[in-house]
């Protein structure tokens, strides 16, 4: 995600078994009274440090089907279906969703009719018999997903000019479908979207089937990766799809508003290239296809939608951003479907890898090609870090979301405060080192999650030395350590001093 914080940035700025050990041991008290009989039903989390009731314990989910039907109305539910194909890793009696914002009609475990109820943002369904450890089970939710705004809480479904686009981090997700909600259980991803003719819908991954019944068309798409449901997309509009090929072959296909086809195209045959550049530093681009979703909506942010990034339409139309800053907003995007998209968080305290990575190779490329020295870039960020992180926390441990504002935790420290730590980090080892380690760990862990402490190790085992030390300072510790090789780097000094 691109908060502005350059001129643009918000004010602060997503194999079997994918769910850590780490967060597993904090939920499993949560788990075992979920198995329990009598207990009530009651809202659950899998004990991530900063949203507590984020995704549920007991199962994995393996993939997610999804039919929307819209139709043509931003101020009218859609009609839903989603269907989660999971397996079970705890004895479950009862089985959390996250699910919030839409009416549920009913739900089926297995295809046997089950109970349900709603508690906070949790949907609880009891099966109508106890599940096993190691069972398969398919979930299927009919219910509505409401695209109208509430004032206390954010993301989801964004209204655009002619129709709805998605923008689920962190964990909004769960406003628009039942899911578990966390990065830390990756799925596969079906969409099947209905819309009345003459709008045009596009999600995640590439097209399946198109069928054309009355007034409608259904068209469906399917992801060949797994992906988080924070990166989850659909767009519905009056929309153009736009083809191309990039490096290998790559089909690249951008969704823009009709009316401003010609006028992005100066934008979008950037991206081939884009991609190319950034498969020179950390290799082969991860997934099945890639594009930019350019949407007539205020977000106040750009979003890593996995093979489909969100881009706001004013982004490319606003006079006063210079050429170099949108392309390197892009490549923050692009970036992103590496240091993110297939390799996701462990948890959302690890956000520091994905926005630090994304800016880093933003800061890199425009460097490279348009002589912004990412020295004078880190240097900057070098004497605003102790505020910084006074501000958000230190890079691997932020402080949690202002209430009621969810994307609060997209903070400087996140963005710049981190990519200095990466620029740190090759300054110790020397970028021989560090380049080696950018590409062993996208290739390490593609697909699936990591943690700080994977980087870490990885990041020691590349440079043949503990760098335990070295991070520890650079990512917990509450001032900035001194910067290696520039003993001149100075500090901004304390507010009010």
């Amino acid at each position: 995600m691109v908060h502005a914080a350059h001129p643009r940035v918000k004010a602060s700025r997503p194999k079997t078994l994918r769910i850590t050990t780490a967060l597993l041991a904090a939920a499993t008290s949560a788990t075992l009274l979920a198995a329990s009989a009598p207990s009530p039903a009651r809202p659950l989390g899998i004990g991530d440090r900063l949203f507590p009731h984020l995704g549920n314990p007991g199962y994995d989910v393996m993939s997610y089907d999804i039919a929307f039907t819209y139709r043509g109305d931003n101020k009218k539910p859609l009609d839903a279906v989603t269907v989660i194909d999971a397996r079970t890793i705890a004895p479950l009696q009862r089985v959390n969703l996250d699910f919030a914002h839409g009416k549920v009609r009913s739900v089926a475990v297995n295809g046997s009719p089950a109970r349900f109820e709603s508690t906070g943002e949790d949907l609880v369904v009891t099966p109508s018999r106890p599940l096993d450890r190691g069972e398969q089970m398919r979930i299927t939710v009919r219910h509505t997903s409401d695209p109208r705004p509430t004032k206390d809480r954010d993301g989801g479904w964004v209204p655009t000019a002619d129709g709805l686009a998605m923008a689920n981090q962190a964990d909004a997700g769960h406003r628009v479908f039942p899911s578990n909600d966390h990065p830390a259980d990756k799925a596969q991803f079906t969409f099947r979207i209905t819309t009345p003719k003459g709008l045009t819908a596009v999600a995640n991954g590439l097209p399946v089937a198109t069928a054309h019944t009355g007034s409608t068309t259904t068209r469906a798409f399917r992801t060949r990766h797994p992906m988080a449901t924070e990166l989850a997309q659909v767009s519905i509009g009056r929309s153009t799809v736009v083809h191309r090929s990039g490096p290998h072959g790559l089909p690249v296909r951008d969704v823009v508003p009709t009316k401003d086809r010609k006028a992005m195209e100066r934008w979008l045959k950037k991206t081939p290239g884009q991609i190319d550049w950034m498969e020179g530093k950390v290799g082969r681009y991860p997934f099945e296809t890639y594009g930019l979703l350019i949407a007539q909506a205020q977000t106040g942010f750009e979003l890593e939608t996995q093979t489909l990034s969100l881009f706001e339409r004013e982004l490319f139309k606003r006079p006063e951003f210079p050429e170099w800053y949108v392309d390197s907003i892009m490549v923050h995007e692009l970036a992103h479907q590496w240091f993110g998209d297939s390799v996701s968080p462990s948890s959302w305290s690890d956000l520091w890898l994905n926005e630090g990575h994304a800016t880093w190779y933003e800061a890199l490329f425009a460097e490279e090609k348009s002589k912004k020295p990412l020295q004078k870039r880190m240097r900057e960020a070098y004497r605003q870090s102790d505020g910084w992180r006074t501000a958000g926390g230190p890079p691997a441990a932020p402080k949690g979301p202002a209430p009621g504002q969810k994307i609060s935790i997209f903070r400087p420290v996140v963005y710049d405060g981190s990519a200095l730590v990466l620029y740190a980090l090759r300054q110790e080892i020397g970028q021989r080192d560090f380049d080696r380690l950018e590409r062993a760990w996208v290739h390490t862990y593609r697909d699936g999650n990591a943690t700080t402490a994977d980087f870490v190790r990885l990041a020691s085992a590349t440079a043949a030395r503990d760098l335990s030390g070295f991070f520890d300072a650079w990512l917990y510790g509450a001032k900035t350590p001194p910067m290696p090789g520039h003993p001149d780097w100075r500090k901004a000094a304390p507010a009010g001093k």
